[in-house]
């Protein structure tokens, strides 16, 4: 017998989005939870909506469910219209951060829940609640209550229950968060493996950044209700649009700057008084003037004092990380003084606090943004 689901059937051409979403905003009380929103999801991939906490992502994921309704804008499910199609009708699969599970039905019971509600024959119902639990390795808990599973279990089950009813469209609201890092880490790779094998267009809600750039197809980050950049994870990494992405996904070194000229890709920058020559990527750059300029902690290196071309700087403090360590480095004349440069270096070339050094830029890869007031938000 086989131990795979497979996705709903009949299945629309790849060419056609599992999701549409065209203009769909959201306000509480008058308060706007969500701009208009226009996205599409293609078919079998891993979508991750990311970003703080009231950002807007969660309340987007409950319109795709179903759960709030729109105040403007069409969402499609496989061409279907549902803007206005209750939850359970739009053949959705979701699993919560809190799993909810019955607590007085057994794990088969839990997982075969959907079923019994569509009314599936009990033959069916047996035969795919066995398979659902064999793709989430818990064939020997079926008789077991959800209280006598580790947190890890529970989770897997309330996996199981939302793919045994075939959805159309998985969606998860922060899955891991409740689980210890170790496991966590482990969730994601099994839930990664499962829906690349089943093809299963997902939607993933989480606020954990390394969490969306190891198990994304595509990242949307979401900030004040609007959707800040939307791309792969390297785009998103290496290349992101605004200082509000920069920052939020990964580490960032951002340097106060002044932008002398432009030619071409080439840019002519003032950085701390020190002269610079980089090629940015963006196609928009701001105007000459005082710009941020924004610089990945892998992308900077460490130089001795007084080394031409580089950034005076003196260590602040030194945070040993098992095989490599973390330099905080006191940049005023760049950084200002109420920030700090981080560099990476391995563990035994790490300073004491107080040696004078140099940064060294690269001459690609930055990104420049208008300077913003100290402490604006994003």
């Amino acid at each position: 017998m086989s131990s795979e689901i497979s996705a709903a059937a009949p299945q629309p051409t790849r060419e056609h989005p599992a999701v549409q979403i065209d203009g769909v905003s959201k306000s509480f009380s008058g308060i706007v939870a969500l701009e208009p929103v226009w996205l599409k999801i293609r078919r079998g991939e891993f979508l991750t909506l990311l970003g703080p906490s009231g950002c807007g992502k969660t309340t987007l994921l409950n319109l795709i469910a179903g759960f709030l309704e729109a105040d403007k804008g069409e969402l499609f499910i496989e061409r279907d219209l549902v803007t206005q199609v209750p939850p359970h009708q739009r053949e959705i699969g979701i699993v919560f951060q809190n799993y909810a599970l019955f607590p007085h039905m057994s794990v088969a019971q839990n997982v075969a829940y959907g079923l019994r509600t569509r009314r599936v024959p009990k033959a069916e119902i047996a035969q795919r609640v066995r398979e659902a639990l064999a793709l989430v390795k818990l064939e020997d808990f079926a008789d077991r209550r959800p209280r006598q599973l580790s947190g890890g279990q529970q989770q897997r089950v309330a996996l199981a229950r939302a793919l045994v009813i075939r959805p159309r469209v998985l969606l998860l609201d922060e899955p891991f968060s409740a689980l210890d890092r170790n496991l966590r880490t482990a969730m994601q790779v099994e839930l990664k493996e499962i829906q690349t094998r089943l093809g299963l267009t997902t939607v993933f809600v989480t606020h954990d950044q390394g969490e969306a750039l190891s198990m994304s197809d595509r990242i949307a980050v979401m900030s004040r209700g609007r959707i800040r950049q939307i791309g792969t994870p390297s785009e998103i990494y290496d290349q992101p649009r605004n200082q509000f992405v920069s920052t939020f996904v990964g580490d960032a070194n951002l340097f106060d700057a002044e932008l002398l000229s432009r030619d071409g890709a080439c840019v002519a920058l003032s950085v701390g008084g020190t002269p610079l020559s980089v090629h940015a990527y963006q196609d928009e750059l701001p105007a000459p003037g005082p710009v941020t300029l924004f610089v990945r902690p892998e992308h900077c290196a460490l130089a001795e004092a007084g080394t031409p071309g580089t950034i005076p700087a003196s260590v602040a403090l030194s945070v040993y990380q098992g095989s490599y360590a973390e330099l905080h480095l006191d940049c005023r004349s760049a950084a200002g003084e109420d920030r700090r440069v981080m560099l990476r270096v391995p563990s035994r070339q790490a300073l004491p606090a107080g040696t004078a050094v140099g940064i060294a830029l690269p001459q690609s890869g930055p990104a420049i943004y208008a300077r913003q007031d100290k402490g604006a938000a994003a």
